[in-house]
């Protein structure tokens, strides 16, 4: 039977949109494994604390895994890239028990794989489980991240009267991989002032607080941008750079000494500065600068200093005590938007608090990363660890990314130099003042080489004195034969 040549075109595109069809559904899979196909967020919710100069979320994930599906070892997280390059810190837990008995377990979390493809350039993070979701088995993940650099002062520009007011831009619903059965927003404000927020019904606003949501059966990698502008009058301190030197030495001291470049990074003072109405008004007059930082240092700290490029500032207050040791300090001048200040603030350690040996046998300092200012933001961070003379084979461990390398540092009676271990890192925050260690290997025959330097100097200088004494230099006439 012949086919009426009427008939082939319909053939031709049913096989071109049947293999079509085939591809797409090849690219869907392929990505719907990508990111653990079969996983599910029955519930979530996200709080937003926008309070202070850093926003802080708190992100509460119950997710499941499809009953028919293999086992899940991993749930992934989504961050638009303005998030992720203003990201500082993201940290999970999986909650186990009930009530009074909860406990939380520490998740690894890394960036995904390069290849795992995300629309609209969102970038994902994996969180690793302890123990693989099995089939229909659900669990719960809490996520915290912190955000830098993510309000936006409007105006720009204000003058020393004038409350700051910025702005923040997120998403109504999550940025998720999944599909999210049901999911709501809350985010806190520092004052009852807010000039405007967007409105994504169901919306509501009590005081501080807007609510968003609850929002139902929401789409893989659904956003809904909304806007805060609201009032934020905290301290938006900014370490531009901070270089810290720890120098050990085995004869019982630690000595740190930490340099600040520091700016107030809210919105840009405009107009005259009046240090009457600041005096007078202060309440009112630059309620967005700030005259004072708070340094949380270690416990038994001696030998505190604090100056600038003129010389020692006298208005700071040191707290100490067995525990801790809180140190005060007021620039020579308050701070507004836009204005800068560099200072030094050094003191000293005992060594037995902070120097052990390992199993092996090695030697470690036990220090803590991160900057003693509180509620500041760091952007580029650089800690030298300055190793007694004679020290080899160091190694630093820090429990997050960083860059290292080796440099020679040279102090007093050096004669080879010291190892010094250089560790940098970009926009750190308080969450990453946590413990990191120095290894490295010495022996004690090297703790007397400067002794043995100084003895040998005071033999030598007496040598030449008694040399000089017993040398006649006296100039006498010859006398005639």
């Amino acid at each position: 039977m012949l086919r009426s040549p009427a008939m082939a075109p319909s053939l031709r595109t049913t096989v071109l949109l049947f293999f079509f069809l085939l591809a797409a559904a090849s690219s869907f899979s392929s990505l719907a494994q990508a990111v653990g196909d079969g996983i599910r967020v029955l519930s979530a919710e996200k709080r937003i604390d926008l309070t202070g100069p850093i926003v802080k979320v708190f992100l509460t994930l119950k997710v499941q895994n499809a009953a028919t599906g293999a086992d899940a070892s991993h749930v992934l997280i989504a961050f638009t890239p303005a998030e992720a390059d203003h990201l500082a810190i993201v940290k999970a837990t999986r909650a186990e028990g009930k009530r009074k008995k909860k406990t939380y377990i520490p998740l690894p979390v890394s960036p995904a794989d390069a290849a795992t493809a995300a629309p609209n350039g969102a970038r994902l993070y994996s969180i690793s489980l302890p123990s693989p979701l099995k089939p229909a088995e659900t669990t719960t993940v809490e996520v915290f991240y912190v955000l830098t650099h993510s309000l936006e002062p409007f105006p720009a520009e204000i003058t020393q009267s004038e409350s700051q007011l910025v702005y923040y831009r997120d998403s109504a619903v999550i940025l998720s991989p999944y599909h999210v059965q049901e999911q709501g927003t809350y985010v806190k404000t520092p004052s009852s002032r807010v000039e405007s927020f967007t409105r994504v019904d169901p919306t509501s606003r009590s005081g501080p607080d807007v609510k968003y949501g609850a929002y139902s059966n929401q789409l893989p990698y659904a956003y809904s941008p909304i806007i805060l502008h609201y009032e934020n009058n905290h301290a938006f301190a900014v370490v531009e750079e901070l270089v810290r030197k720890v120098e050990i030495s085995h004869w019982g001291n630690v000595q740190v000494t930490e340099h600040y470049k520091l700016k107030h990074g809210g919105a840009k003072h405009k107009g005259v500065f009046s240090r009457l109405e600041y005096q007078a008004r202060q309440s009112i007059s630059g309620a967005s600068s700030f005259k004072n930082l708070l340094a949380r240092l270690p416990p038994r700290v001696h030998s505190v200093y604090y100056r600038d490029e003129i010389g020692n500032i006298s208005s700071s207050h040191l707290r100490s005590d067995s525990y801790k040791s809180e140190l005060e300090i007021e620039p020579r001048y308050p701070l507004f938007g836009g204005w800068h200040c560099t200072f030094t603030i050094g003191y000293g350690m005992p060594l037995q608090d902070f120097l052990f040996e390992s199993a092996d046998g090695r030697r470690f300092a036990n220090l803590t990363f991160g900057c003693p200012l509180l509620n500041t933001v760091v952007d580029n961070l650089t800690i030298k660890v300055v190793l007694p003379e004679g020290s080899k084979s160091p190694q630093a461990v820090v429990p997050f990314e960083t860059e290292q390398h080796l440099e020679t540092s040279y102090s007093y009676l050096d004669v080879v130099g010291r190892t010094t271990v250089v560790i940098k890192k970009k926009n750190v925050v308080g969450e990453h003042n946590v413990p990191f260690q120095v290894y490295y290997e010495f022996s004690p025959m090297f703790m007397l080489a400067e002794p043995l330097m100084l003895v040998t100097a005071v033999l030598l200088l007496f040598a030449a004195c008694i040399v000089y004494l017993h040398t006649d230099l006296s100039i006498a006439k010859s006398q005639a034969s």
